[in-house]
């Protein structure tokens, strides 16, 4: 049984409610010390409850090193103890019921530290929290709400998210659309104003920016103070309920941003929370990010463990939440991340790897995902750190899905690059494909690349007016169709010209202009182009749903290649990165037969020039590691998509057939023959892997006269 150690000494009988002894205390202590307390949640924080014929209030909080803890709030006029917290023993948790509080009422801990300082704090797992530049938290009861969302929930249980279409909006909620007034939606109106035009534009998922409570606008949701409150700028816990509620009901599936690598420094935060380390790793060469002014959790403490897996699995399964992206993983995992030298100490093998952080991840993920294997856990991982989307038993972190930073800055690179310069970088165009079976990728464009002077995506683009916008197209197009998973912020898919601004609404005034509201129009039919054809994401993960035709014509800067889906469904894709217009284009292609163009991004409305291709027969040329050959014309900074013919079956031959050739041919069986066809697709791809450039006559074309810059 734990004992109870009173506050200052106070008698049993003092007005506090607790009781000597604490069953009810000890498997959830026991876990939390050891942690493995996944829903501690359930046991920390303010929760409302009846003792005897008393309703009240019931508050937990862990404080190791506090001489002593008490609770303070408009109930009690802000004056610490008057109603003190008694410790667990030795546990360093304390606890107080205070009857007659209500939901909403205001409140704080008021910790002493053992040089007898007050801090007064904020409850880490408060379920609600007063809205800025207040900072108290808030009593609130999670239950009662009525989900609706049962039949989403039921499939998503069968559900397979690795062979599954995933197209991500990326949203800021308090800047995609505000009122008149210039006042964010609250969570429910959100969703009425989102999910129509979610659907309407044909995004299968949307992720939030942090909505955990946060103090400062400015860092958009990422320097968390509350890792049980959903921010309440946008109204109160339900609200939030009823948000992913409606997305759900709409089949729209919800991303939350989640951040375990740091914390802020505010005093009413985690920080020093009882007076000394206590969220935070108290090695001085660890427990500090200085460029971003934060602390960095200290991953070894098991209490912390308990803590921030709990947070994970409380977005999942009290908001049914479908999948985090943990933000800032590569910082978790290297002791020297932006660290100089002697800033940083290595672990005890001498390395630069924390172990401790590689530990609590791979915890964290075989947790959540053991529990809820369908459910989304996202890497944004910046290095070349191996088997992330692997599983921890395997010896991988354990995430299922990996962002791809190094498709990322490739592909920005190149698109902003002028188009006389890209043949010599072609190598950022196909590099991507050789390690896109590694991980289980997503390809983000997120909003750190249209924020802090990097410019909007369309002003990456080169050139005049007209030509960023084909240059958009041209990009779009090539990323839809690239293996991977898609993300795309808010915003860019209309070509908004000016950065992303949080303290702001988009500039839908833009798709009053014909080029704006035409680039909508072509990111529409691209998403429901890619949703309706699982060439585009059923294998996306193996070489087996991708193929190179045209890897290497850097001096055109043209490529092509085919998507197959599991039944060996194919689409052909070519982008032709250049402002000229490439007639008679040849190149191989695996199937004879007819090739019918399904979505041209130079389509006059989409605002192009209208270059199309009518329904191409194949001739037998061999071409490509192909039997066959195909000429088409290329648009000018186009991606263009065409049906590949379904192969014919081959006629079987008699057996005196059989036998007469090879008496008289002497030739080996025909089925030898893809053999020879994979080895010279093979050599191609391992020539382009090596970086060399292979010279080959450009296919005959009209050369137009590249436009003025």
């Amino acid at each position: 049984m734990i004992k109870v150690t009173y506050w200052g000494g106070n008698a049993p009988g003092r007005e506090t409610g607790v009781k000597k002894e604490h069953k009810h205390a000890e498997l959830p202590v026991y876990l939390f010390k050891q942690g493995n307390n996944f829903e501690a949640y359930r046991f920390f924080g303010a929760h409302m409850e009846r003792q005897g014929d008393r309703e009240g209030v019931v508050f937990r909080t862990w404080a190791p090193h506090a001489k002593a803890v008490c609770i303070v709030g408009d109930f009690n006029s802000w004056v610490p103890g008057s109603h003190p917290m008694q410790q667990l023993e030795d546990s360093g948790i304390w606890e107080a019921f205070v009857p007659g509080i209500q939901e909403y009422d205001v409140y704080k801990y008021c910790i002493t530290t053992q040089s007898d300082e007050l801090l007064f704090k904020a409850d880490p797992y408060a379920f609600h929290a007063e809205t800025r530049p207040s900072n108290g938290s808030k009593v609130y009861n999670l239950e009662g709400y009525q989900w609706q969302d049962g039949e989403w929930e039921a499939k998503q249980k069968k559900a397979d998210p690795i062979n599954a279409p995933m197209n991500i909006y990326e949203l800021h909620a308090g800047s995609w659309k505000v009122k008149e007034n210039g006042d964010p939606y609250n969570y429910s109106e959100l969703a009425d104003q989102l999910i129509p035009y979610l659907q309407y534009m044909g995004y299968t998922h949307v992720e939030l920016l942090p909505v955990t409570e946060h103090p400062f606008d400015g860092s958009w949701g990422y320097q968390v103070t509350g890792y049980f409150a959903p921010t309440s700028r946008y109204g109160t816990p339900k609200d939030f309920m009823n948000f992913v509620d409606k997305c759900h009901q709409a089949g729209i599936a919800v991303i939350m941003d989640w951040v375990p690598a740091h914390f802020p420094k505010d005093a009413f935060g985690l920080y020093m929370y009882d007076g000394a380390p206590c969220y935070e790793d108290p090695n001085p060469r660890r427990g500090e990010h200085k460029e971003w002014g934060t602390m960095v959790f200290n991953y070894g403490m098991p209490e912390v463990e308990s803590f921030l897996v709990s947070s994970a699995l409380f977005w999942i399964e009290q908001y049914h939440i479908d999948g985090l992206r943990v933000d800032a993983v590569a910082s978790m995992l290297y002791l020297d991340y932006n660290r100089r030298d002697g800033e940083w100490e290595a672990n005890i093998h001498g390395g630069k790897e924390n172990l401790e952080a590689i530990a609590f991840l791979r915890k964290l993920n075989s947790t959540v995902l053991g529990r809820h294997p369908h459910k989304l856990m996202i890497a944004e991982e910046s290095t070349a750190w191996p088997m992330v989307s692997k599983p921890a038993e395997d010896g991988g972190l354990g995430f299922n899905f990996k962002w791809n930073m190094g498709w990322m800055n490739d592909m920005l690179s190149y698109m902003s690059t002028d188009p006389l310069f890209r043949a010599g970088n072609h190598n950022k165009v196909t590099f991507s494909f050789f390690y896109a079976f590694s991980e289980n990728f997503v390809l983000p464009i997120s909003h750190d690349e249209v924020v802090h002077g990097k410019g909007s995506l369309i002003n990456k683009m080169p050139g005049e007016y007209q030509d960023k916008f084909a240059n958009l197209r041209t990009f779009y197009g090539y990323m839809m169709a690239h293996p991977g998973k898609k993300l795309l912020f808010m915003g860019q898919e209309f070509a908004q010209f000016s950065e992303w601004n949080e303290a702001k609404g988009l500039d839908w005034m833009l798709l009053e202009y014909d080029s704006h509201r035409q680039m909508e129009a072509y990111v529409r039919d691209l998403n429901h182009f890619y949703t309706e054809h699982p060439e585009l994401w059923e294998v996306d993960y193996s070489w087996e749903g991708f193929q190179w035709i045209v890897p290497d014509d850097n001096q055109q800067s043209v490529i092509a290649f085919l998507r197959r889906d599991a039944k060996g469904k194919m689409i052909m894709v070519v982008c032709n990165f250049n402002p000229i217009q490439r007639v008679d284009y040849q190149m191989g292609v695996p199937n004879p037969g007819t090739y019918k163009e399904l979505l041209n991004s130079d389509d006059v409305k989409y605002g192009g020039g209208g270059v199309h291709n009518p329904a191409k027969r194949t001739r037998k040329k061999p071409m490509h590691g192909f039997d066959q050959s195909i000429q088409l014309t290329l648009p000018p900074l186009s991606t263009v998509y065409l049906a590949v013919p379904e192969a014919k079956a081959q006629p079987k031959k008699t057996a005196d057939k059989k036998t007469a050739e090879k008496k008289t041919t002497g030739k080996k069986p025909a089925a030898q023959k893809p053999a020879a066809k994979k080895s010279a697709a093979a050599k191609t791809a391992k020539t382009v892997a090596a970086g060399t450039k292979q010279a080959r006559k450009p296919a005959a074309s009209k050369k137009a006269a590249p436009k003025e810059k």
